[in-house]
């Protein structure tokens, strides 16, 4: 049910802060059950009600305007609560880190003494992403450990887990941006093309692979942009000054000029599964409007994962197509940018002002 005082976004954003009994949003809103007539804080202990019998409101006195009265309920420490919640999901994460084959839902929730919904929703609150994503990006992990380690894509691929080979190579793709044989070797033989270009923000390099484009960067200094391409690709062949691929960067530079155009641009991302997350968040945002790390992480259905949510901005290689530059600070201050801060409130200023 959609209140009729705020928008289906914002319910959707307060409905995460409830589901994870979030203290940071208590006295922004409360919300009323519809079965019971009680309304009551977001971080409130009590049984969690379905979607479809709550209703918010911006201030407990529009709650009893529309008939409601307030819980007499009183929650425990939260603080002890989430420290409860860590230790359980810590305990979850070393006991996934520590197997060969993943364990499955049911079986870290067995070891938790909950049940596997409970666990689950724990598990994401706490960390950002379900067990089942943090197990893959474990599997990721020691792939890339393995092939830098010098063994074979079969040592790789079974020391790592993966009970069938069929299952990896169709994941490699995207676990390590290139074929399996190819990040053995560092890159060796994956083409980056890349050309550097001017813009009204200072130099701007564009590097893409065959999948896409792979590298947005900017700075006062061209040749620092090349030599920290260099540094992240290290073993690719590089491929500059290719006239053709100087039609790219125009449309990239384009872009940035015109920052209301739509991208229609291939991407190639490379990140981890919670960062892949927060950057298709980011996507989300229309140009002259801005969000919150505390949005990003209510949207992607983490709440307690803003730190984690600034941590993917920061990783962001992608400047401006993976509009990072749209988050702020909860005050609507302008806080870092890889890029730097300058940058980021002259792109803000022109997709207010186009």
């Amino acid at each position: 049910m959609v209140s009729l005082h705020t928008t289906a976004t914002e319910d959707d954003t307060r409905w995460a802060a409830v589901q994870a009994r979030d203290q940071r949003a208590d006295g922004q809103f409360v919300y009323g059950v519809t079965t019971t007539g009680i309304y009551a804080a977001p971080s409130s202990a009590a049984r969690l009600p379905k979607r479809e019998n709550v209703v918010f409101f911006d201030t407990p006195e529009q709650a009893r305007q529309a008939g409601f009265r307030a819980s007499q309920r009183r929650g425990p420490d939260r603080s002890a609560i989430e420290r409860s919640h860590t230790d359980i999901v810590a305990q979850a994460c070393r006991q996934i880190d520590c197997a060969h084959t993943l364990p499955s839902l049911a079986a870290l929730a067995q070891a938790a003494n909950l049940s596997r919904y409970h666990f689950h929703r724990i598990f994401k609150a706490v960390t950002g992403m379900t067990p089942k994503a943090y197990a893959q990006g474990k599997q990721a992990r020691d792939v890339r450990l393995a092939l830098t380690q010098g063994h074979s894509v079969t040592h790789a691929l079974h020391d790592a887990g993966f009970n069938a080979s069929s299952r990896f190579y169709e994941q490699a793709p995207h676990m390590l941006g290139m074929t399996p044989a190819a990040y053995a070797q560092g890159g060796t033989n994956a083409d980056i093309r890349f050309a550097v270009g001017q813009s009204q923000l200072g130099a701007i390099l564009v590097a893409a692979s065959a999948r896409g484009v792979c590298a947005i960067l900017m700075g006062d200094d061209p040749q620092a942009l090349v030599h920290e391409l260099q540094d992240k690709f290290r073993r690719a062949v590089l491929v500059g000054d290719d006239p053709a691929f100087q039609q790219l960067v125009a449309q990239v530079i384009g872009f940035i000029e015109a920052p209301q155009a739509s991208w229609t641009l291939p991407l190639d991302v490379r990140g981890t599964v919670f960062q892949q997350r927060v950057w298709q968040a980011l996507r989300d945002i229309a140009p002259g409007q801005t969000l919150s790390y505390a949005d990003i992480a209510a949207r992607i259905g983490a709440p307690k994962a803003v730190r984690a949510v600034a941590g993917a901005c920061a990783a962001n290689w992608i400047a401006v197509a993976i509009p990072c530059h749209r988050v702020v600070r909860s005050d609507g201050a302008l806080s870092g940018y890889r890029w730097g801060v300058q940058r980021k409130r002259l792109l803000l200023e022109r997709e207010a002002h186009p």
